[in-house]
């Protein structure tokens, strides 16, 4: 009964020898992702922090941007007033065109059939 017990007693201590084993390979195995999973939330912090940045910079170069603008704002409403005058002035240099079209043309009717002829003594006679 001894020796029954002897192997009862290695058997068992064998068994939790394994299930011990089997249990700290199950809690390594945790750990090892819990690591894994600590180191990348180390790295996702650090892009945040990084990203933080790269929008504070970006922020103050739009705040940059929008007073810059605000300067321009003068120039834009002269070069508005420039272009409504051009238009103008276009307006004006069209019609100024027409009415020299239509002098020329009456010039050139003159020249094809005066309605006056000249004399010597430079009088002039209508037909």
């Amino acid at each position: 009964m001894a020796d029954s017990r002897d192997d009862l007693a290695e058997s068992l201590q064998n068994l939790f020898t394994s299930v011990s084993s089997m249990v700290k390979s199950e809690l390594q195995g945790t750990n090892n992702h819990l690591d894994l999973l600590e180191k990348m939330n180390l790295r996702v912090a650090s892009e945040y922090d990084d990203m933080g940045d790269v929008a504070a910079g970006l922020r103050v170069f739009a705040e940059q941007m929008k007073s810059k603008s605000g300067g321009l704002d003068e120039f834009v409403g002269q070069m508005d007033a420039i272009e409504k005058q051009v238009s103008e002035f276009e307006a004006v240099i069209s019609v100024l065109d027409r009415y020299v079209s239509v002098l020329e043309s009456k010039i050139r009717a003159e020249y094809r059939h005066p309605h006056h002829q000249r004399r010597s003594n430079d009088s002039v006679v209508t037909d």
